[in-house]
């Protein structure tokens, strides 16, 4: 029971998708505008992580280990596919608001990464408790980050004025103050983690491991003395 939590809960904290694994920033920084659409996409991400974690989970004897990412994407792409079709027949204002993003699921860095690390090496309760604890965390930080540039920035709260106009800041709206937001939320989750006794230890994606960043990525030995590495460069 403690491992089934530890999975779950490393989404939130300790390896949150957005602040600590620095992936899904760009539908982040864009949707983060107002609530509603950072709500709905939020809960978009985590319906796909879920049920694509789960269904690769149990193919995941089954499909060959040389085309596992193209059969990964298959699978993403058809779960996004029915989130499109379903926000656009019952949500349109909110599909409009998303956009590119929506689509773009199929292809974002979380949903592809926890497949190859985590989906297609575990059993289905664990990878489903993988899926929804990075779900949560991507949307609790999306959500955050909106509330703050949609309150601050345009004065409202789901559509609603809370401020008087003339008194926001107009800057937590446009691209500079999204990047802002993000750097105060990542510093304010590494003094928390540094808090409780966790050594913040920078991971960027999926540090080069998975399949689908092995083709354009070279990992090298910290240990190869520069001689080394100079004859690999002159080879390649």
């Amino acid at each position: 029971m403690k491992n089934k939590l530890k999975i779950f809960t490393n989404g939130l904290f300790k390896e949150n998708p957005v602040l600590i694994l620095l992936l899904g920033c760009c539908s982040v920084l864009a949707i983060s505008v107002t609530v509603s659409g950072a709500i709905g996409m939020g809960l978009a991400m985590t319906f796909v992580l879920v049920c694509s974690n789960a269904v690769i989970s149990l193919l995941r004897k089954v499909i060959p280990d040389k085309v596992r990412i193209p059969c990964f994407i298959v699978v993403i792409a058809a779960f996004v596919t029915l989130v499109q079709m379903v926000v656009e027949a019952y949500l349109p204002d909110l599909y409009e608001s998303l956009g590119i993003f929506l689509a773009l699921i199929v292809v974002n860095c979380i949903i592809l990464g926890r497949a190859e690390m985590f989906a297609s090496k575990n059993s289905l309760g664990d990878s489903v408790l993988d899926g929804l604890g990075m779900g949560i965390g991507y949307t609790l930080v999306i959500v955050a980050m909106a509330v703050v540039r949609e309150l601050i920035g345009s004065g409202t709260l789901l559509g609603y004025r809370i401020i008087p106009e003339g008194y926001q800041i107009g800057i937590l709206v446009q691209t500079p103050g999204g990047f802002l937001m993000f750097g105060i939320f990542m510093a304010v989750l590494i003094y928390v983690l540094g808090k409780h006794g966790k050594k913040f230890e920078p991971k960027i994606g999926c540090d080069g491991k998975c399949g689908a960043c092995s083709e354009n990525c070279r990992i090298r030995d910290v240990n190869e003395t520069p001689a080394a590495l100079k004859e690999q460069e002159v080879q390649s």
